[in-house]
């Protein structure tokens, strides 16, 4: 997704929580995400110097249908809902990436590139139909009122929410509010004979798109971007700044999974790392209105310092802008899989209604003159199968599965070989390791039972838990096979059956993740992702090549 100036939470939570690395995302989530990716500026609605005849004779013609439809349709239709029907098909012909917002979910969509909301401040998970809460977030609201880890909401205003059919979105909007405004909640907490009312006042929350930053060891850092956000330049800078002063020299930036969002903060971020005059983006579209070239021009945070970027099949529109800069400049060394493939740039138009086409009306390309975007010629249901395609040609673990055209080859500033035309390959392929991955696995995971487990336990140990620092922690804490166990048995008793095999497999994953569940809850997030970290293959490749004193290629990379 590439925004540039003008323009979900993460499922299960407020603002959202971590869903396992390897879990799929909901699709809609995605397709929704990676069909944004706009230029910012004045609405460009005008009429048609090219073709007015042609679009006038369109207009009347569909308006004329719609007409005799409403009308004389033998059974009552909606014809709002049928013109958004239209619309939708309309752009289909076009590309993956022009997409039509009804008003009605404007606001959602939008609310994915917010760096703040108005809400009580609480990540909540839905355990069998029950809403739990995860944790409250540091200082707000939530915590002010006294919510806690493991607490479960029963209802909301008055309103059951648990032992019913209720959508995560549903808890969203009764949670979220003007700020000022209270919501009264009923809790049932562990070790209170009977349920409690809080009332929690709405505020201000930030939800922050940088994820985690912190000191690897005592010359490397590692920050994750989660998206560009409208605050996340700024966010990005902080925590650079904060990682400066403890005594960053060599940098991880982690890039995977991250869909994209406004362009011009992925060219920000790409200023404080490229030195000098050069150029990080253009954009060519219709004509000479959306041609743009962006070049680097402030003095960077972080000019000199080795870094690597990790990347994968996530790492779309906005990532891969700021990713190619990067590669094409030799100023980076990217780890990983190779990159969506998005290279279309869109603009917001808002509609009388409320609701917002976005409309692809440019290309960008890198430095180099690569355009990434994959191929869309043979239709969207093609086009969105991709990813899969990649995984029947075996491309996420053999990097010799990827063929590029010899049409789309360029050069490095210091002429190493890239290709366009489908995604950025990462310098160091990276296979995914799916080694630890049973159907067992996916069956606890789309039970949701990990993380309920790992909330359990924090809980039962919490006293004994926080009287360790989290480096003794990390030491020194492991998950048995008895609490492996626990967890099948707990399995079983919400219908999985048992499969000793199964949990074989996928015990050094469900260890590791266990493990970072519970650092969560007594740690923080930083703890989380730092267990995670430890057993990440691709993190290992990335720390590897960053420390390596003979990585020649490296230490090419680490200079201008």
């Amino acid at each position: 997704m590439t925004f540039q100036p003008k323009q979900l939470p993460r499922p299960n939570s407020e603002p959202g929580t971590r869903n396992w690395r390897w879990q799929v995302r909901q699709p809609w989530l995605l397709g929704l995400v990676l069909a944004c990716g706009v230029l910012i500026g004045a609405n460009p609605f005008r009429p048609s110097s090219q073709n007015p005849d042609l679009t006038a004779r369109g207009y009347l013609k569909f308006k004329e249908i719609l007409s005799y439809i409403d009308r004389d349709y033998v059974d009552s239709v909606n014809a709002e809902e049928l013109s958004d029907y239209a619309i939708t098909r309309m752009l289909e012909r076009l590309d993956p990436h022009s997409v039509f917002i009804p008003a009605k979910q404007q606001q959602q969509a939008s609310s994915f590139l917010q760096s703040d909301y108005d809400g009580i401040g609480v990540e909540f998970n839905l355990f069998r139909d029950t809403v739990t809460v995860v944790a409250p977030l540091s200082e707000g609201p939530a915590e002010q009122a006294g919510l806690q880890p493991g607490d479960r909401i029963l209802a909301v205003d008055g309103q059951a929410v648990s032992g019913v059919h209720f959508t995560t979105q549903d808890l969203f909007d009764k949670l979220r509010g003007p700020r000022g405004s209270r919501v009264q909640l009923r809790l049932l907490r562990r070790g209170l004979p009977r349920a409690i009312t809080v009332a929690v006042m709405r505020n201000r929350i930030p939800n922050s798109s940088v994820d985690v930053a912190y000191m690897v060891d005592n010359e490397t850092g590692y920050l994750k971007i989660s998206r560009f956000a409208s605050g996340t330049y700024d966010e990005f800078k902080a925590a650079l700044g904060d990682l400066r002063r403890q005594g960053l020299t060599r940098l991880v930036l982690d890039l995977r999974g991250n869909p994209g969002g406004y362009l011009d903060r992925a060219t920000k971020i790409a200023d404080e790392f490229i030195g000098g005059t050069k150029k990080i983006v253009y954009t060519e579209g219709k004509g000479d209105q959306y041609d743009t070239q962006t070049y680097s021009r402030v003095a960077g945070e972080f000019e000199d310092g080795a870094l690597v970027v990790l990347v994968d099949e996530g790492s779309a529109s906005a990532s891969e802008v700021l990713a190619g800069a990067l590669q094409d400049h030799d100023r980076a060394l990217l780890v990983g899989r190779r990159t969506f493939g998005k290279g279309l740039v869109q603009q917001p138009i808002t509609l009388n209604d409320g609701s917002e086409l976005r409309l692809t009306i440019a290309r960008y390309y890198t430095p180099s003159g690569r355009s990434i975007q994959k191929s869309y010629g043979r239709g969207l249901a093609e086009y969105e199968q991709e990813l899969q395609k990649r995984a029947r040609n075996g491309e996420y673990f053999h990097a010799d599965s990827i063929h590029f055209a010899d049409s789309l080859r360029y050069r490095t500033a210091r002429g190493r070989m890239v290709y366009g035309g489908g995604g950025i390959m990462p310098d160091l392929f990276v296979s995914r390791d799916t080694s630890a991955q049973s159907g067992y696995y996916l069956k606890l995971q789309s039970l949701n039972l990990v993380r309920e487990f790992a909330l359990s336990y924090y809980q039962d140990h919490k006293a004994e838990l926080e009287a360790l620092r989290f480096e003794q922690f990390g030491e020194q804490f492991r998950i048995s096979d008895v609490q492996l166990q626990l967890l099948a048995t707990r399995a079983m008793q919400n219908g999985l059956p048992a499969d000793a095999a199964g949990l074989r497999r996928c015990a050094p994953l469900l260890r590791t993740q266990l493990k970072a569940y519970i650092a969560r809850n007594a740690y923080g997030k930083p703890a989380y992702f730092r267990v995670l970290n430890q057993d990440d293959t691709e993190m290992r490749q990335a720390l590897n090549a960053i420390r390596e004193p003979g990585n020649t290629a490296l230490l090419g990379l680490a200079g201008q």
